[in-house]
Parts: C-alpha cells; structure tokens; sequence
C-alpha cells in the first residue's frame, strides 16, 4: 500500500464524514434531536484527522482480553480478574510503539511518551505515522449481561482492527459473535489466547481446527496463538550440596504472533483500514440518517402542527371581535407551513405558503366551508351577544379552528414530504387520506377538552 493511496482514501472518507456533519439542509430542530449521531460522526472525523488506529479486544468472558491488551500496552491499564464481568464497559488507552517491519519479519519496540506510531516499509522508507488507540470490551457471554454485549458490539463495529479473542476451540456463541462481526474493509484476527496450557502439539491441533471452523470468515494467516498471562511454572533445582528446592518461574507474556501480523497489517493497508472503515461509516450513517431525519421531522412536525392548531384553537375562543378572529387564523396557518417548510429544508415564502393553503383548502371545499360557516356564525354570535356566550361557543369554535389547522398541517406535511410535490396521486387523494386516517369527532373532542383546559387556566 502506497501512502498517496492510503492519504486519497483517508482524505475521501473525511470529505464523507464532513458533508454529513455540516449538510446546511438540515433543520436545527432535526440536528438537536439527532445530537448523539452527529457525535459519533465528528468523532470519527476526528479520528482521521488525528491519523488513529482503532484496535478493539473481542470474545467471551475471561478468555484474557484485558491480559492481551495489556501485555500489548506493556503496562497494566486494564483490569484482569478472574470473575466473570470484569470488564464492565468499554475502555481505550493509547499505545504508542514504533514498528518495524524487514524481511525477516516484523517488531515492536517502545517509544519514548509522546511519539506516534510510525511503520517503516521494507525498504526502510517510513511512510507514515498514527497512533494505535487499543479499546477493551465486556464478553459476549455473561449471564444477565445483555447490555453489555450490545455495547461490545458496538464498539466492535466503529474500530479498524479486531482480535477476537478465544482460549479453546471456538464456541457456537462466539462463532456466531465472529459472523456478525466479519467485514471486509475491516481485518480480523482471530487469537488462542492461553497457549501455554497445551502442549505444542496440542496447539497445532488447536489452531488447525480454528482455521477450519472459520473458512471464509478470517484468512488462515491471521489466526494466531498467543498466551498473555502465562501460568505459573514450579521449577525443581539442585542447589550446589545436591539439595533439591522447589521455586516458582513467572514466564513473560508471548504475544509475538500477535505483534507480527498487527505489525504486517498495518504495513499493508496502513492508513487504508481506518479510510475503509470511516468511508463505511460514513455510508452506514448517512443511511441511517436519511431514516432519522425522516422519523424527526415527522416527530419535530406532529409536535409543531398540534401546537399552532392548539395556539389557534385558544386565540379563536379567546377573541370576542366578529370575523377578527378568522384573520387571525388565516396567518397562522400561514405561519405553520412556512415552519414546516423550514423543518423539511425546503423554505417557503408567506406567499407560496398563501398559495399551498389555498391549494389545501380547494381540496377541503365543503369540509371548510361547514367549518369556516359555523366559526362565522359562532363568532358573530359572540359579538350580538357582547360576549355573554362567548364561555357556551368558545371550546366548540376553537376545536373547529384547531381541526382545521391540524387539516392543513398534516396536508403541508404529505406535500413537503415529497420534496414540494403531490405526488402522482395528486393533492385530492393526499387530502382524502388524511381526512380517512383522522376520526374528526374523536379529535374534535380532544381540542374542546384541551381547549377548555387552556380557557379556563
């Protein structure tokens, strides 16, 4: 892998992230409600940016990941226990190494703090650098630990590189766990952790049945063994008197494999994984916000239409002025779709909001002028009367305006929806379905009854 290819890619999947993260189209409303999305993107925007390698430790309860992880870091930074449910919840630190990569082979060494990451080709040209963030998950198999394997999962799916990471022939569960989480813009390797229990034998046979069970999910090259937290060993030796003592040998970690092949992956792809993975992300997420956006909008619009139809509804029962009121509701209604317009991206002017109501209401002809001829007669009624009936037609008049208002709402709704456009139905079948999808009486019912509440607060 060149670096100009891996610095194309990269730049690429931040271009991606970055037209995600500022689409002006999008209402301020929908991008509060989706707050925790845009996160993730910025993070992984910044991730590029920052040039990281992302490496995330997977597998059952106590197989060792917190060990690997560590004796990758060269320190203890995460928690090893023998209890199941060590690890509670994702956890990262930075590693930062120099690696090597010849002919011979690959190897890493510690940097002094504060260095990056840099491989070195086999030529001996360095060609880039990053720094390596190595994440801990909670296992894939703890009883009552639900919550925790989805956030396994998820964590696993926003890495570059996975070790998966077992002491044995591999489980059902965690074969099924591996499925899930096989990608191919993503490496994978798979780890026998604890080797140092087999004998070598043992071991090969162990590995080779790894490679088998997993054909098609992980490249044979890429299952290793390792053993992070090696067993203690009793050693019997014979002091100069001929004497015979028992002592125990703490063997150091071996995860040389393991360091090879990241160090071989990384030399290959480099800064291609995180490109890969970010472009991914980016495709995934824009995906899922198309979805999002479509579900909050209809969320922040609902919410909007029920509050100028309400708004409405008080300020006609509240007005004791013959007709004045109906002027009144005539703006806003005109102030609601001008809203709604700016909620789905696609802004109208009072005059073309004017122009949509007006379209609206044709299709509405004789639902409206029932409606508009009982506001008329209401509120000239409340004028003769010098608004001694205004408290006995108040609730009935402002539930018809709130009615009427919901109407036209959900009418700009279906229109906006469609990018400004009916559709090949036409604005008579949208109007007709929402009529079908509305019981009038039930939400005629409801708006007194709200309406009442406001009038009598």
């Amino acid at each position: 892998m060149s670096d100009i290819t891996g610095s194309s890619a990269s730049a690429q999947a931040a271009a991606s992230l970055r037209k995600l993260i500022d689409d002006p189209d999008i209402p301020d409303a929908v991008r509060k409600a989706m707050a925790p999305e845009f996160n993730e993107l910025a993070r992984a925007l910044e991730k590029l940016d920052n040039d990281e390698i992302h490496i995330a430790a997977f597998g059952r309860v106590s197989v060792g990941k917190s060990a690997l992880l560590n004796g990758l870091l060269g320190r203890e930074e995460f928690t090893v226990g023998v209890l199941h449910g060590t690890t509670i919840g994702t956890e990262q630190e930075r590693w930062r190494s120099s690696v090597s990569v010849s002919a011979s082979g690959a190897s890493f060494t510690a940097s002094p703090s504060g260095e990056s990451l840099s491989t070195v080709s086999p030529s001996g040209k360095t060609y880039r650098s990053a720094t390596i963030h190595v994440i801990d998950t909670p296992g894939i198999d703890e009883l009552g630990g639900e919550a925790r394997e989805r956030l396994a999962y998820t964590a696993a799916q926003r890495v570059d590189l996975i070790l998966f990471v077992v002491d044995g022939d591999i489980t059902d569960t965690e074969l099924e766990a591996l499925k899930l989480l096989v990608n191919p813009a993503r490496p994978m390797l798979l780890v026998l952790n604890k080797s140092d229990r087999y004998t070598a034998q043992e071991r090969d046979t162990l590995l080779q049945k790894l490679k088998q069970r997993t054909v098609g999910l992980v490249d044979a090259e890429n299952i290793v063994a390792a053993s992070a937290q090696p067993q203690h060993r009793r050693v019997i030796r014979i002091n100069a008197k001929g004497e015979e003592f028992e002592s125990v040998e703490l063997l150091p970690p071996n995860l040389a494999a393991v360091k090879a092949r990241i160090a071989a992956l990384l030399d290959r792809e480099g800064r291609t994984i995180s490109a890969l993975n970010a472009g991914l992300m980016a495709s995934q997420m824009s995906d899922q916000l198309g979805k999002r956006l479509i579900e909050v909008r209809s969320e922040v619009a609902n919410t909007l239409v029920h509050t100028y139809s309400l708004t409405k509804g008080v300020a006609v029962g509240l007005n004791p002025i013959p007709v004045a009121d109906l002027v009144a509701a005539a703006g806003l209604d005109v102030a609601l779709v001008v809203h709604l317009s700016r909620i789905y991206g696609l802004p109208l002017t009072k005059i073309e909001a004017g122009q949509l109501i007006a379209n609206i209401c044709a299709q509405l002809a004789l639902l409206m002028g029932a409606i508009w001829g009982v506001h008329l007669v209401a509120s000239a009624l409340k004028g003769l009367s010098v608004g001694l009936s205004t408290a006995l037609t108040a609730g009935a008049q402002g539930a018809l305006a709130y009615y009427a208002t919901m109407l036209t709402g959900k009418a700009a709704e279906k229109y906006l929806e469609n990018g400004k456009s009916w559709g090949e139905l036409g604005p008579k079948r949208v109007v007709e379905d929402i009529l079908a999808g509305l019981d009038r009486d039930s939400v005629l019912r409801a708006a007194k009854a709200e309406i009442s509440a406001k009038l009598r607060g």
